[in-house]
């Protein structure tokens, strides 16, 4: 056998021989932060894990997901995301302004995709809507425009409101954008606003005490992670005063709230893993418009309207896309 015929044998079984290795090579397996304020709802985080699976994705296999969130405290969130870029994550997921604002103070290269926004634009986020620039993309929220609606709706629910408590929380500077929002609208309803600010848990107590003094006849809640991570006190307060409530977010209804109405943020946290994958696989931030919500919820818990004493008018009842009995 000659040279050339045995130099093609060896090269042909090397060559064979390499295959098998290359198989065994493992597909990289991506890290991703996923930061919150506070401790989600589960049905939040099954939205996003849904959104994964659809995309191929199998935590504990070729994803692993960093859950951090701060329990309420926003003063946590810096160290947090530090943690998230020190654990080299591929991408970042937050959610509401204040886990996004302290991402993007840890990172100007790792992307990061945002969910629950109410204006990415007034935050600084992104340059635009259609075209975000920088390294954060997302889905914005919508809460200033549906601030106004939710009060309206509060006063079909009760047709003789003329004062309605505003709660909020007052160390976050972006709800004044929600409560400009609805002062007009409470105008064109003849509806007087009595606004309170609370600035820690013990705050809610005075909160709705003072509600009563100035006779509310129902409650706007301005939410955010601080009043979303003390839901259940706030709806067993609104049961306590028996004050018909209107609330932003869903987990509010879930803990014995009356009703809520506003962008489905199961949803929004499922599409938020459609922009994961684009990410993961090449896109630029940059390239990923600023979605904004497709979906939105009314929910009413007919429990808890018995047992603060409304009746829910039919024409109000016949909108819910879910009612808790």
């Amino acid at each position: 056998m000659s040279k050339k015929v045995i130099g093609l044998a060896l090269g042909a079984m090397l060559l064979a021989l390499s295959f098998p290795v290359q198989a065994q090579q493992p597909k990289k397996v991506y890290r991703i932060g996923y930061l919150r304020a506070e401790t989600p709802p589960e049905v939040d985080i099954e939205g996003f894990r849904q959104g994964l699976r659809e995309h191929r994705y199998v935590e504990g296999k070729n994803i692993v997901v960093e859950y951090r969130w701060a329990d309420g405290n926003e003063e946590r969130l810096r160290s947090l995301a530090a943690e998230l870029i020190r654990l080299k994550v591929d991408l970042i997921v937050t959610s509401a302004p204040a886990a996004t604002q302290a991402a993007k103070e840890a990172t100007t290269t790792i992307p990061i995709v945002m969910v629950l926004v109410a204006d990415p634009v007034a935050f600084g986020f992104v340059n635009s809507l259609a075209a975000p620039g920088g390294n954060i993309t997302g889905f914005s929220f919508l809460l200033p425009e549906i601030s106004g609606k939710r009060l309206e709706l509060l006063k079909e629910t009760v047709p003789k409101l003329s004062r309605v408590a505003v709660l909020w929380n007052a160390a976050n500077p972006y709800k004044e954008t929600d409560l400009k929002a609805v002062q007009p609208v409470a105008d064109a309803l003849k509806v007087a606003v009595h606004t309170f600010r609370v600035r820690e848990p013990n705050g809610f107590d005075a909160a709705f005490k003072g509600a009563t003094k100035v006779r509310a006849q129902g409650l706007l809640t301005l939410d955010d992670p601080f009043t979303l991570a003390h839901r259940t006190r706030i709806t067993n307060l609104a049961l306590t005063y028996k004050l018909p409530a209107v609330y932003a977010v869903r987990p509010f209804v879930d803990a014995g709230g009356l009703m809520y109405y506003g962008p489905d943020r199961v949803d929004q946290n499922r599409r938020a893993a459609a922009y994961v994958d684009k990410i993961l696989k090449g896109t630029k931030p940059a390239e990923l418009p600023v979605e904004q919500p497709t979906k939105f919820e009314f929910v009413i818990n007919l429990k808890t309207a018995k047992q603060i004493g409304i009746t829910i008018p039919p024409n109000v009842l016949a909108r819910a896309d879910r009612v808790i009995k």
